[in-house]
């Protein structure tokens, strides 16, 4: 193994909590069930970059069959982007012990612009990658085969060379169909015994 590629949201930054889905809900307004359904349904496109954040939230509110003015907008970014913005400071350990080792890192998330250029403005630590595989930036997004072969071909890689990290098993199971060893993430500790399994012969 010579690289590690890691999923970003659910491995080192944490899922939108329920007081953080709340509070979106809330400022929303409406049906909680018809919201997510409509939420989700709009994401693929924000995530890919095809449009961003205004866009995204009036495909959002048309879905539920509203407008949103600009502060509304304004406010919903603010509460979406807070949503996605809590990180795991025990992965981000592993981050720099893997990087302490000689491990080459690199990043592969559905990630829209603005959460994007949030995380760079605050998180020093995605300085630690070698390669940022962000789904805004690239075009692609998981599980797609394109964005997963964007990052190989960035590392110079084959794909059996390469670790890949994610908490979906639908993303898991596409790196694998691709050649690439896998890890079905549950959390640090268990990722980091499967770690030293790989990297017991010294750094990679």
């Amino acid at each position: 193994m010579k690289a590690v590629l890691f999923d970003m949201f659910g491995v080192i930054a944490r899922l939108q909590s329920p007081e953080s889905r709340a509070a979106l809900q809330a400022v929303a307004g409406g049906d909680p069930d018809r919201f997510w359904e409509a939420y989700w349904a709009q994401r693929a496109p924000y995530d890919r970059g095809d449009v961003d954040g205004p866009a995204y939230w009036q495909g959002v509110c048309a879905d539920l069959g509203t407008t949103p003015d600009e502060r509304l907008t304004r406010d919903l970014i603010a509460a979406d982007l807070a949503s996605w913005s809590e990180v795991d400071d025990r992965a981000v350990a592993l981050l720099a012990e893997l990087a302490d080792r000689g491990v080459v890192l690199g990043l592969l998330s559905n990630i829209p612009e603005e959460l994007a250029a949030r995380y760079e403005a605050t998180q020093p630590w995605l300085e630690r990658f070698a390669v940022r595989g962000l789904s805004c930036r690239i075009g692609s997004a998981k599980p797609d085969a394109a964005a997963y072969n964007w990052c190989l071909r960035e590392l110079g890689l084959p794909p059996g060379e390469v670790l890949f990290v994610d908490d979906r098993e639908d993303n898991v199971r596409a790196a694998r169909e691709l050649g690439m060893r896998v890890h079905l993430f549950t959390g640090p500790e268990a990722l980091r015994t499967a770690l030293r399994a790989v990297l017991e012969t010294g750094p990679a």
